[in-house]
Order: C-alpha cells, then structure tokens, then sequence
C-alpha cells in the first residue's frame, strides 16, 4: 500500500494474497503511481460535498449502499462523482487527514472526479476493457499501477 495514506487501523489489514492475480483490466491514467490494498466496490456514484467524512473516509450520505464504511487506505471502485464542485475539497481534506482510498477505479470521468484524484494523489484509472464495478468484490485485493494503466485483481 502507498504508505503516506496509511493510518494505523489500515495498517493491520492483511496483505496480498499468494499466486497470481485472478484477472487484469487495462485502463487509462488520471493519476500516476503504483497502490494495493482491498478493494471497497460500489454501484453507487459518490457524493464529494455532503457524502463524505473527510475526517474518517466514510461515507455517510443517507441512502448510499456503503453508509458507515471507511475508504480509507483502500481500493475504491466506484462509477464516478456525482454533486457539486465540494469533491476537491473533501478529498483534499481526507489526503491531509490520511484518511484518503489508496486508490480510485472508476467509470465516467468528470471534472469532479478528475480534480478529487489529482487533490487525493492517490493512483486512479478510468475507461477499462471491462467494467471494474462489476467485476471486482468488496474485499478483493486490487493492485493498480495507474503508470502503466494495468489494474490487477487477487480474490478474497
């Protein structure tokens, strides 16, 4: 994992699993850099301004399928940002707070999603040969190297 998005609780999450990866997407870059850890997946958009803790990387907008859980220090696989413009600043917050996804994987590219990955400086891809969200589980292990546009995916 990208040890300057460490805290200590994701620090005890297990590591990646033996063998070779059950599958690999390609995608494009948003941002550089080379991150694992688990992946947290959801088929819900992700609300910047007013969904998020900035302070704990959790979700907590209302009716989110992922209210309550953390992304930080994780993979999160998401379709994209939905909301206003308060996506740089929360996930500028939650970089600052180490409290940052080691990584983005999502679908549609916006300038929301694109200014909040750039802020977080977590490694991110969009437009893959497959979709991420519906091949990747919650718990998987995820290693995106985002400079070669390669996302490999290790089963939980």
């Amino acid at each position: 994992m990208s040890t300057d998005l460490l805290t200590p609780a994701v620090e005890a999450l297990t590591q990646r699993p033996a063998g070779e990866p059950a599958f690999r997407l390609t995608g494009r870059k948003v941002v550089g850099g080379v991150s694992e850890g688990p992946a947290l997946v959801t088929r819900d958009h992700v609300s910047g301004w007013g969904g998020v803790d900035a302070r704990t990387g959790t979700i907590v907008e209302t009716h989110h399928e992922l209210r309550g859980q953390s992304f930080a220090g994780k993979v999160l696989v998401f379709p994209g940002a939905k909301g206003s413009s308060g996506w740089s600043a929360t996930f500028h917050l939650a970089r600052l707070m180490h409290m940052a996804p080691a990584a983005m994987v999502f679908t549609e590219m916006t300038t929301k999603i694109a200014l909040g990955a750039v802020v977080t400086r977590a490694p991110a891809l969009t437009d893959f040969d497959q979709d991420p969200v519906g091949c990747i589980r919650t718990g998987d292990w995820v290693r995106v190297d985002a400079d070669a546009g390669v996302l490999e995916v290790w089963r939980a």
